[in-house]
Formats: C-alpha cells, structure tokens, sequence
C-alpha cells in the first residue's frame, strides 16, 4: 500500500458516517423547533431536553465501546446500534403526526424515540470511530490526515442533512416536522445497507486481516491481551486523553449552541430575508459542515506537509488553537449584537461568521481529537477509550443545554451564571468568549508537558 494514498475501508467507513450524520443533524436541525413550535414547549424546557438528549448521546459510547471490546466486536455494534437509531427516528416520525390529535402520546413518543437514539448512538458512534485507526499500522503518519478525511464524511452528511430535514419539515407549518424525521430515518436505512454491503470486503487490515470483529484481539499478534497490565507509558498516554478531554467540555458546550440558543437566535434575531427567500433558521446549521467540507483538505494537506518537514504542531497544540478559534467566532458575533435592542434583527454574515471562524477551531480540535484516542490507546482499550472521550462530549453538550438555558429573554428576569449578569446578548456571547479563551491558554501553557507524557506520539 501506498504511504500516502488511503485504504478503500477509509472511504467506506465514510460513507457509513456520512449517512448516519445526516440522521442525526437532519433530526437536530428541527428538534428544538419542533419542541417549542409543534408540542408548544418553552425555550428553556425544550433547551433543557437538547441538553439531555445530546448529552447522553455522548455518554452511551462509554458503555458501546466496552461491549465492542469484550463481547461483540466493532461490526455488529454498529449494526445493532444503526437499527436502533432507524427506530428511533420514525418513533419521531410517529410523535410529529400526533403532535395535534394526542399531544401526550406525542410527548411519550417524543421521549421513546430519544431513548432509543441515546441507545443506538452509544454502540454506533465509538465502534465506527476506533475502526479508521485500525485500517493502519502502528505509528503510520497518515492517520491523523485520514480521519480528516473521515471528518469530512461526518460533516458532508450534516451538510445536507438541514437542508433535506429544514426543507421538508420547518416550513412553517408544525405537522410537517414529521416528514423531516422520516428522511432522518432513510437516512439511518441507507448508512446500514451500505456498510453491510461493502464490510467483509474492504474493512481489513494492510495484510488483508478483517478488523472489528469479536473478540478484540491484538492487531499485530492475534493474542487475547484484555486483561495484560498496563506498562507506564501507555498509563502516561491514557492520562494526556484523560486531560484533553477535559478541555474538550469547554470546547463543546460553548460549539453546541448550535442547535439551541443559535437557533433561537437565527430564528428571532437574523435577519434571513436573501433575495425575496426566507431562510429557514434550521439551514444555518449546514454552514458549519459545508465549511468544513471546504476547509477539510486544506486542513490535511497543511498538517501533511508540516508533518513531511517535521514541523507539525503536536496534538494539544492543535487542540488549544481549536478554542481559540472557538473564542474568535464568539468575539466577533459578541462585537455584532452590542447595543443591540430587543426585536431588532441582524445580518446573517455576523452568524455565518461565527460558524465558518467555529469549523476553524472544530478541524483543529476534533479529528485530531479523535485521532489522538486511537494512537494513545493499548490495542485493547481502543473501543473503552474512545467511549471515554465520548463521555466528556456527553458532560460538554449537557452543560451545553444549561448554558442555552442563560440566553435572554426580556420577558423573564436577567439570567445569572456564577454571579456574571446576562442582560443582553452580548453579555451572552462573552461568556463563551472567556470561557473558550482562558481554556486556549491554560492548554498552550501544558502542551509541552504533554508532548513529553506521549512519548514520541505525535
């Protein structure tokens, strides 16, 4: 194989994330409006449910990484776990066609569905991750750039995904919600047809052995090593995933406004008037992926080439640019709402901006993230420790909703988050500002000592 071309399994597990992730956006896209507009929740409740739900979409991975390692194997977790999320989907399907006849059989649907999203996503989302580092030998320099690449099926799925599910279902009339969950739900249908399809033949390893399957054994000896004791380097580097994933909640729940309070705000205080067209708030959300899939390979060409000339930024650094990337984009909508009165709108460059500068700081921080898992982590710990790194996602889109809960509304009384008063919108925006910057600078500060505790993994 080529050192710098990419295995054929890479761009199937692509196209398997690519579909899943239009399931999952296309869903997030509409849920919060869904929630306020067609089952008539306040934004604080329905922004408390997306805190939830997201939350323990992160946090289930823990728990599908364990099983994958121990019992089933990457494959049929993923399997199982697709099926689930199809269910799920059309369970919301079914709450959006009762949300006017039997509002509380649509709530309880409403909540099943979650459930089984939560459930499904728990054994999909780690198994599917851990399988790209698997594709490659120990120590290969392509990984980093190939899960940029498998980066951009995520964010090609979520590109269109608010576009179909916005089109279909925020139309402006609430019982069409239901036809955007059931292009979610085909879309779950398509990522498990074609994964089952192509798996057997393309998902091995450079000598041709299959990968994922149960139970987890060694990549290079084919020995069970689950219970082999953990030397002290590698407990050094499992202690660098455990720190960034610390600063991984600040990037997170400060980025996941996305689907709550920057959706209240594209849908209350963006002027989205373009040519006589009202952009529906749910397409902001596709300014992001599609970002991202222009900006992916520059991305992986330039670590690719600061990689050739030794030069390439370790790990953490990268991941400490990514929030400040992240305060940048806060920065500058921050410096777009000031003084802004209350009904009064904005152009929507202030926040496409924030999401083109936030893609910046994502492609900086989460494939590298990820990435970081599968080259830090024992063989045998691969599947557990990328659910760990999940777990800090699920704790940073919980504190996600809590932080949506703050956003202003002049009708309620000024919100307070550890004594700093939110009076306005640009008193919201700093607080991500602050919260963002400070993690930036605090990570910089323990990059070198990091680099040292990863022992020549970059």
């Amino acid at each position: 194989m080529s050192t710098t071309s990419h295995p054929k399994g890479l761009y199937l597990l692509f196209v398997t994330e690519m579909w899943e992730r239009f399931s999952y956006y296309g869903m997030r896209a509409i849920f919060v409006l869904f929630m306020i507009k067609a089952l008539m929740f306040d934004k604080a409740h329905a922004a408390d449910i997306y805190g939830t739900y997201t939350g323990l979409v992160y946090l289930t991975p823990l728990i599908g990484g364990y099983i994958a390692d121990r019992y089933w194997g990457n494959r049929r977790s993923i399997l199982v776990g697709g099926v689930l999320m199809a269910i799920g989907q059309f369970m919301l399907f079914f709450s959006g066609s009762l949300h006017d006849s039997n509002v509380q059989s649509a709530a309880w649907l409403l909540y099943g569905g979650l459930g089984m999203l939560i459930a499904g996503n728990g054994l999909f989302k780690p198994n599917i991750s851990s399988m790209v580092g698997q594709l490659y030998p120990a120590g290969d320099k392509r990984v980093d750039s190939a899960f940029t690449i498998f980066y951009m099926g995520i964010n090609a799925g979520s590109l269109i995904a608010p576009l179909v599910c916005g089109t279909l279902g925020d139309t402006g009339h609430p019982a069409d919600f239901k036809w955007g969950f059931m292009a979610a739900g085909f879309g779950m249908l398509l990522s498990l047809v074609i994964f089952s399809l192509f798996k057997n033949k393309y998902l091995v390893t450079p000598e041709g052995k299959p990968i994922g399957m149960a139970p987890k054994r060694h990549h290079d000896s084919g020995e069970k090593v689950v219970h082999a004791p953990l030397t002290r380097v590698e407990k050094e580097r499992l202690a660098v995933i455990l720190i960034v994933s610390a600063f991984v909640i600040f990037f997170w729940s400060a980025f996941e406004q996305a689907g709550a309070s920057l959706t209240f705000f594209a849908e209350e205080q963006t002027n989205r008037n373009l040519l006589g067209f009202t952009v529906p708030a749910s397409y902001f959300q596709s300014v992001n992926p599609i970002s991202v899939v222009i900006f992916a390979p520059i991305f992986a060409i330039i670590w690719t080439k600061l990689g050739q000339n030794n030069r390439e930024p370790n790990s953490p650094v990268k991941m400490a640019l990514g929030l400040f990337f992240l305060a940048l984009g806060y920065l500058v909508i921050a410096f777009g709402v000031e003084g802004l009165e209350p009904g009064v709108k904005v152009s929507m460059l202030w926040l496409v901006s924030l999401y083109v500068l936030h893609t910046f700081g994502e492609l900086c921080l989460s494939p590298i993230g990820l990435s970081l898992v599968v080259k830090l982590s024992p063989a045998r710990f691969t599947g557990l420790m990328m659910g760990i790194w999940f777990l800090s996602n699920a704790a940073a889109n919980k504190f996600a909703g809590t932080l949506s809960e703050l956003y202003p509304d002049p009708s309620k009384p000024v919100p307070h988050f550890l004594g700093y008063a939110i009076n306005n919108l640009h008193d919201f925006f700093m607080l991500f500002v602050a919260m963002a910057g400070v993690s930036s600078l605090v990570l910089f500060a323990l990059s070198y000592k990091l680099k040292k505790m990863m022992h020549g993994l970059q």
